[in-house]
């Protein structure tokens, strides 16, 4: 069955959404070459249907894992259950595991948009564009039930990887993890994960998250003469995944720590009651390099 595309394109670059897909941008590419931004989705991801082949989806209304089965919220608990092959605790929300609808669509630019009733009422919104070589996406949730829930958002792109690939992004200090990826405490940052300064990624496997961030970061591709500027607004950590020997890396906005819901003071959470809304906003800016 063929996959449902939606295509938009600017001076300097193109991007192919698959909105059915989790509401997931699938490629995005330089006219010139076809030097993909984002790792690259062939034929064969785009047809297995899930975004983890894809380019970047979304993460909404939360990201990474819940523990306990759940979480408490001002009216009582919620239940929830594994929602992944690859992870025994339920994982980034649910809106990338649902087709979002596409309510705008210019040359340039759409707007996307998911009304959810998993695990509770919702409307997620994704506003795409493509100006000058730059990507520019905006998330939005609205809670939509009557109850109060605890919301969070992110983002979860996936970045090609060489060996001469290096990143540079402001943090403060980095959550040190346990072996299935759970936070246990906050540390300063050891140099192989220092990124104040532009630096090689780390050779060993990382799934961590970053705190104390300004939003700004830098990718650099020396080996295909590009770099990507990043600017992000409502988080104010990321999250870096670097699997080992793997050509890929992804380097993620999220407005909270993995397993916030059970972390002390809910930190980065936000507690919406019917109406309220969220959102988180990312850019990046294809430039070469001279």
């Amino acid at each position: 069955m063929p996959l449902d595309t939606l295509h938009l394109q600017d001076r300097l670059t193109h991007l192919t959404l698959a909105p059915r897909t989790g509401g997931s941008i699938a490629n995005w590419t330089v006219k010139d070459g076809g030097q993909a931004l984002l790792r690259h989705a062939d034929e064969g991801a785009l047809q297995a249907g899930t975004p983890r082949q894809l380019g970047c989806y979304p993460l909404a209304p939360w990201s990474n894992r819940i523990t306990e089965g759940g979480f408490d919220n001002p009216q009582g608990w919620l239940a929830l259950e594994a929602n992944a092959d690859n992870s025994a605790l339920p994982i980034h929300g649910s809106a990338w595991q649902q087709p979002w609808e596409v309510i705008e669509h210019s040359d340039d630019s759409a707007l996307l948009r998911l009304e959810s009733q998993t695990p509770f009422a919702y409307v997620a919104e994704q506003r795409i564009r493509l100006h000058e070589g730059r990507l520019d996406i905006q998330l939005q949730v609205t809670h939509m039930a009557e109850a109060p829930m605890w919301h969070g958002l992110g983002l979860h792109p996936y970045f090609p990887r060489t060996p001469a690939t290096r990143l540079q992004a402001r943090a403060g200090q980095v959550w040190n993890c346990d072996a299935n990826s759970l936070p246990t405490q906050l540390s300063e940052l050891p140099e192989h994960w220092d990124f104040n300064d532009e630096r090689d990624l780390p050779t060993q496997h990382t799934d961590n998250a970053f705190i104390d961030w300004n939003g700004q970061a830098r990718i650099l591709q020396p080996d295909a003469g590009y770099a990507l500027e990043i600017s992000a607004t409502g988080s104010d950590l990321y999250l870096l995944f670097c699997p080992e020997r793997k050509p890929f890396f992804c380097f993620e906005p999220v407005s909270h720590p993995v397993n916030a819901h059970h972390l002390p003071g809910r930190p980065g959470l936000v507690l919406l009651h019917e109406g309220q809304s969220h959102s988180l906003t990312f850019s990046l800016q294809y430039r070469t390099l001279a």
